[in-house]
């Protein structure tokens, strides 16, 4: 699992995923994704467009990160998954908790005005 983020002129930080998002995904960038995503208050966009499988402990990940952001008046939401990403987050319902998005215009508006789930 690969993660690069990028500041955005907007005052978003793009973090943008590559690989599996599985246990050995999940555990490769736990730390570092916490610490650009938690730490402060950030409104994060999580690109998931090359994430090509995600697991129970993943989607863990990409919650508890989500929870943190928002305890410090912060915001994350998801962009551009994969359908097989996307299936996977509607099953579990996860798509109800967190905002997934499909342009990162949409994504930024969103996560800079803390839209409440449609």
């Amino acid at each position: 699992m690969e993660l690069v983020y990028t500041d955005l002129e907007n005052g978003v930080r793009k973090v943008d995923l590559k690989g599996r998002l599985d246990i050995e995904g999940a555990d490769a960038i736990d730390l570092k994704f916490t610490a650009i995503s938690a730490t402060a208050r950030a409104f994060v966009v999580v690109d998931l467009s090359e994430v090509d499988f995600i697991a129970s402990l993943g989607i863990a990940t990409l919650v508890r990160n989500a929870k943190a952001a928002r305890l410090r008046a912060g915001n994350l939401v998801l962009l551009n998954p994969q359908p097989n990403v996307a299936k996977v987050l509607a099953s579990t319902r996860i798509d109800q908790v967190l905002r997934v998005c499909s342009d990162l215009q949409q994504a930024c508006a969103v996560v800079l005005g803390g839209a409440p789930l449609a």
